[in-house]
């Protein structure tokens, strides 16, 4: 029996307990190489994309004052510094798992601490960021009064408090039952992760389930702001044209939150598929791998383009920073004297 299988604690589920654990120790050990090498293109690519655009955006917004003090903006930049870490966190946790290069405990938790915090900062933000249209738009007149710029910074300090207080009370209660099996793995890929919750202990499961509840909550919240503005503002006017300017920003901004929906149903779906035993446990890692290192880091690289270049502040500055460099790149030398 392999030490994996001793340091293991029993688990609760419908699928055999001894091959469960020889199927994901030969995963570790052998988990075809050039299949996961292709699935670390995807985080690579939305990384650089990432790196390229979002610094750019968070520069635009802090190096001008009129534009930091603006609600909308300061959420804008706290949003893209969210996805930024969760992206920079993600594609090495998927370079490492790649590489064959096995964490310890700790590091591994940490790794796993950090990236829950900055899928929550992001998820929280945008919910933010909803709100803040939803008053800014039915609630004009009174919108200066409730979010002023001092109680907006309040609020993000606060939305960080969150990310970090959300994941980190789970973490301790795996940590008081001693439910990190994936560390115990030396395996700290989060797709082989939301595979084990769902053969885990009860204590794993409830933390799995109720993470889960949370995120719906908040996508269910954004996506009834969003019902409720096009309802209250239908008759304006503003609505006239399928290329006037808020049906355009309206299909945006529900693309993006397609994107960040449907990974977590398709994660649903899988999950309850695993728990009833429809699916084998390598395809359940398949899916697992597909919706992690796709569907649920593309919103993360969408999110600039999709709403940061939408405002024609943000466009303006990036417009006129361009064609400042353009002018000096082009500049005449001063003629001899």
């Amino acid at each position: 029996v392999s030490r994996w299988t001793l340091e293991m604690p029993s688990l609760s589920s419908n699928l055999d307990d001894t091959s469960l654990y020889y199927l994901l120790e030969e995963w570790a050990l052998n988990p075809s190489g050039i299949n996961m090498k292709m699935f670390l293109i995807p985080p690579v690519v939305c990384l650089v994309a990432g790196v390229l655009i979002i610094p750019t955006i968070l520069f635009v917004i802090f190096s001008r004052f009129s534009i930091r003090q603006e609600t909308r903006y300061m959420l804008l930049g706290n949003a893209l510094l969210s996805d930024l870490i969760y992206l920079l966190f993600y594609t090495l946790s998927a370079a490492l798992n790649a590489a064959h290069v096995h964490l310890p405990k700790e590091a591994c938790v940490l790794l796993l601490f950090l990236l829950a915090a900055a899928y929550c900062g992001g998820l929280f933000t945008a919910a933010a960021i909803v709100l803040d249209t939803y008053i800014a738009i039915l609630f004009p007149l009174r919108y200066i009064a409730i979010l002023p710029p001092s109680r907006t910074r309040k609020m993000i300090v606060l939305l960080w408090m969150c990310s970090g207080a959300f994941p980190g009370i789970f973490f301790l209660v795996l940590s008081s039952t001693h439910s990190f099996v994936p560390c115990v793995l030396e395996m700290c890929s989060v797709p082989v992760i939301l595979i084990l919750t769902l053969n885990g202990t009860d204590a794993v499961k409830l933390c799995f389930w109720l993470s889960n509840t949370v995120i719906f909550l908040c996508l269910c919240l954004i996506f009834c702001c969003y019902a409720i503005l096009y309802f209250k503002t239908k008759q304006s006017g503003i609505w006239e044209g399928i290329c006037s300017r808020a049906s355009v920003t309206f299909l945006m901004h529900n693309t993006v939150l397609f994107f960040y929906f449907f990974p977590l149903l398709a994660l649903f779906i899988e999950s309850f598929l695993c728990i009833n035993v429809v699916i084998r446990l390598q395809t359940g890692i398949w899916v697992s791998l597909t919706v992690c290192n796709v569907l649920m880091i593309l919103p993360k690289v969408l999110f600039p383009f999709l709403y940061g270049l939408r405002y024609r502040e943000i466009s303006a500055s990036l417009k006129s920073i361009v064609r400042r460099k353009h002018l000096h790149l082009v500049s005449p030398a001063p003629s001899p004297s």
